[in-house]
């Protein structure tokens, strides 16, 4: 199989695996899932500027501020508060970051977007069975 032909897989099974968990997952899943996404955006750009693909680099930046742009339109200031405001300022900052990154090839630029998002993305995850239990408790008072 060759290179281009593996990539083209991948990147169909990628897809198809995307839309079935995205149809299936709750607003806490869809969150995790863009955060995930932004960072594979980011590593994935990172080898493209290293392998100087610039058209597969364009590709993996565009998807990256794309999700970004989703996870600032998520955020609700009235129920997140202060820390709605944080995360809008920190997901622009990081947008400026990979907006630098590629006009420049800066991997340190790209590195601290990544730096920033990841426990961002690993508290998120973290805070998983407590969305669970909350929603339990939610679904078990309404029933009752």
């Amino acid at each position: 199989m060759t290179y281009g032909l593996m990539r083209k897989a991948s990147s169909m099974y990628q897809q198809t695996s995307a839309r079935g968990g995205v149809e299936d997952a709750d607003p806490h899943q869809l969150t995790a899932m863009l955060l995930d996404g932004v960072l594979d955006r980011i590593n994935q750009a990172r080898g493209h500027i290293y392998h100087r693909d610039v058209a597969a680099k364009g590709v993996a930046f565009s998807k990256a501020l794309a999700i970004l742009a989703e996870l600032r339109r998520s955020l609700n200031p009235e129920a997140g508060g202060e820390l709605a405001g944080r995360l809008a300022a920190l997901y622009e900052y990081v947008t400026r970051r990979l907006l630098h990154a590629q006009l420049n090839n800066d991997l340190v630029a790209l590195d601290e977007a990544a730096r920033l998002l990841t426990p961002i993305r690993d508290s998120w995850h973290a805070i998983r069975s407590s969305y669970l239990a909350q929603q339990k408790s939610v679904t078990t008072g309404a029933s009752a």
